[in-house]
């Protein structure tokens, strides 16, 4: 008899559900419930692991294209301009190219970098209206980089002077000179000066120098500027 009792006892305490049990037999029935509900949302999920894909697969075929139109007109600039070292016949030959780049893959990393490559084409063949154009353009994209930044608030300041307008070359060279990095710095503050000078701001002309002279390291323009410190 006790081995019956035990026996009986056991039996009841296995038809009795675990929490485990418990927990899953609910959520089958919740789910059987709600089936319509969860069909529905499964179908939604299953459609943006899709779309997802589709995107990148899209984003990764046109990094892919846009590299292998940057690359290719890179390489028609580079035989163009070795033929006989012109810039505006390099310039014309790959506009088309540069242009197509820019205007259906501006968010690639080659038609990022096109900004600042057809850039320098531009200014090279002294188009300086384009070059302006691009760099500017560049400026928020590509700029995060103090030294990218930098190197390009100059090149704007040049551009701007190239173009008879020193008053908005200064604004930019200004940028760099007040800059945390030294990067350019001592460049910016020469181009300062003689714009300062050019306006008849004698004493600004003069900090500028002054400030190159003191600056730490070895500069191509401090002998020029303790030249015309000591006048």
């Amino acid at each position: 008899m006790a081995n019956q009792g035990v026996s009986n006892e056991r039996k009841r305490e296995l038809e009795q559900m675990d929490p485990f049990q418990e927990a899953l037999a609910k959520s089958i029935k919740w789910a059987k419930a709600h089936k319509k509900q969860l069909m529905i949302s499964i179908g939604a999920l299953v459609g943006v692991v899709v779309v997802f894909s589709a995107i990148m697969f899209s984003f990764k075929q046109s990094e892919i294209k846009a590299s292998e139109l940057a690359a290719t007109a890179y390489e028609k600039y580079e035989k163009q301009f070795s033929l006989n070292q012109d810039a505006r016949k390099g310039y014309d030959a790959v506009k088309g190219d540069f242009q197509t780049l820019l205007s259906e893959y501006p968010n690639t990393s080659a038609g990022r970098m096109a900004l600042i490559n057809f850039g320098k084409i531009c200014f090279e063949a002294k188009a300086y209206d384009q070059a302006f154009d691009l760099y500017s353009r560049a400026l928020p994209v590509l700029g995060d980089k103090t030294g990218v930044k930098n190197f390009l608030l100059c090149t704007l300041g040049t551009i701007c002077e190239l173009k008879n307008d020193p008053e908005q070359g200064k604004s930019y060279y200004i940028r760099v000179e007040e800059s945390s990095s030294n990067l350019l710095k001592d460049d910016a503050r020469f181009a300062l000066a003689l714009i300062y000078e050019s306006l008849n701001d004698s004493d600004a002309s003069r900090r500028m120098y002054e400030k190159i002279a003191e600056s730490q390291g070895s500069s191509m323009y401090k002998d020029i500027a303790q030249a015309q410190i000591s006048k």
